[in-house]
């Protein structure tokens, strides 16, 4: 009986912690050079890639910002709801392939996401050729 619930619990175990090693959710970005946060980005699968949107920004000021600096179907539409990452792939522990859009300055890159040890702080980085930069994002953990 004692085995049996300890090989229960630990099943129960390995499935949450698969769970949050996924980058599925919503995401606190954080600016690399304030420190400060600024927006909430949810990440979700869809046709087994993943994409990114904003769904909220922090700054009230900046809450009906447009894209005006975006190209194509962005430009001048609203930040908020504008998906930011696109078609990123699953390699392993990294989620790579595609691309993230940086809204300030209507750029895209091609985009990495590994989660970090902690599983709650995101490596999201943006990269063309040999020069990228990287941001740190914070999960949003529902109590």
């Amino acid at each position: 009986m004692i085995k049996n619930t300890s090989i229960l619990l630990l099943v129960c175990f390995s499935f949450s912690n698969l769970k949050a090693q996924s980058v599925i959710g919503k995401w606190k970005t954080i600016d690399d050079e304030t420190g400060k946060a600024r927006s909430i980005v949810e990440i979700y699968e869809e046709n087994d890639k993943i994409y990114g949107k904003i769904v909220d920004i922090l700054n009230p000021k900046k809450k009906t910002s447009l894209c005006s600096k975006c190209d194509g179907e962005n430009k001048n539409q609203p930040v908020i709801g504008m998906v930011i990452i696109s078609e990123l792939e699953k390699d392993h522990d990294i989620y790579e392939g595609g691309t993230i859009l940086n809204p300030d300055n209507g750029k895209i890159y091609k985009c990495r996401l590994k989660l970090e040890e902690d599983t709650n702080t995101l490596q999201v980085r943006g990269y063309l050729a040999f020069f990228f930069k990287t941001q740190y994002w914070k999960r949003i953990v529902k109590d």
